[in-house]
């Protein structure tokens, strides 16, 4: 038909030149439109070439699954990270390699392939090992240790995800150029290990950890130049941290803070809004001094005024 023969009459050349448009616009059904050259696209181009259409690609999914919720998009997004993590093995590019096979991992355990998931953050830790990627070990260990702590293996999971943390602070990232880099991975390992040693009480090892992730959340806000999530949930971790060792009057003062924190930058809030409203529903339903019963009253009723807030910000277009 007619518009079979339109797509496939475009040469390889102007077909990246609209796929370049299409992505540089965010016209992710533009992009789509071309998916079907993938194979051609494939078997002739240079493996540059190859991996701007994959990426280019995913993105279009990405944007479509945020827009449609399809679930087409999920299966396609799966397809195409396994395409990419073999086209950078062929292209010797390892550490990138080890990297896409992470993400491609939490993409399978996100859509509950959890085996497979497993398999592929094993196959990224031993790439990482064979080639010395401390930043590939710390987010397959990151991830290991998460689906350990998820079936109920703490002590494996905790191993694991302390190894993580090693590995972030080990990173080929360490270097000054790459500090940001390095400190985002650590926050991101860091986020899980205290959660982690939170829910298997393990409150001796948490405090220095809660302080660290202090230390790299205000760093983020500072380089960002607004409020971080991070910021406001190491408000929540102190929080947990004085009520576990009994300082009542403290953890309150940490929820005022967080809640100082969202009034103060209530304009900069867009983006991690639902964040936010979620952390605060965590807080309110874990800490005993926002228990409706035991609780701070005051304290409890100006969560419940700043949940509010949040909600109506979260409807406002």
């Amino acid at each position: 038909d007619w518009k079979k023969h339109k797509k496939t009459c475009v040469t390889l050349q102007d077909l990246r030149k609209r796929v370049l448009a299409a992505a540089a616009a965010a016209d992710w059904r533009e992009v789509l439109k071309w998916e079907g050259r993938m194979e051609e696209v494939m078997a002739t181009e240079t493996d540059h070439n190859c991996d701007f259409f994959l990426l280019a690609t995913l993105d279009a999914h990405r944007l479509g699954d945020s827009s449609t919720g399809s679930p087409h998009h999920v299966i396609s997004i799966l397809r195409l990270r396994e395409l990419r993590v073999e086209l950078l093995g062929k292209m010797g590019r390892f550490r990138d390699q080890g990297e896409a096979i992470c993400i491609a991992a939490s993409s399978l355990d996100q859509a509950g392939k959890v085996k497979e998931a497993y398999s592929y953050y094993t196959r990224a830790r031993e790439l990482g090992a064979a080639h010395g990627f401390f930043s590939v070990e710390c987010h397959a260990c990151n991830g290991l240790g998460q689906l350990a702590m998820d079936d109920g293996r703490h002590e494996e999971g905790l191993d694991l995800l302390r190894n993580a943390h090693v590995a972030s602070r080990l990173s080929e990232h360490a270097d000054s150029s790459h500090a940001e880099v390095r400190d985002v991975d650590e926050q991101i390992v860091l986020l899980s290990l205290i959660h982690a040693l939170f829910n298997t009480d393990a409150i001796d090892e948490v405090e220095p950890l809660v302080a660290r992730y202090r230390e790299l959340a205000q760093a983020l806000s500072k380089r960002q130049g607004h409020l971080s999530w991070e910021e406001v949930t190491s408000c929540y971790y102190f929080a947990q941290l004085h009520e576990e060792r009994g300082r009542p009057h403290e953890a309150g003062g940490e929820v005022r803070a967080l809640l100082d924190l969202l009034r103060d930058n209530e304009g900069a809030l867009e983006g991690i809004l639902g964040n936010c409203r979620g952390m605060l529903e965590e807080a309110s339903s874990r800490l005993m001094i926002l228990d409706p019963e035991l609780g701070d009253e005051e304290l409890i009723q100006s969560v419940a005024a700043q949940l509010v807030k949040l909600q109506v910000l979260m409807r406002q277009p």
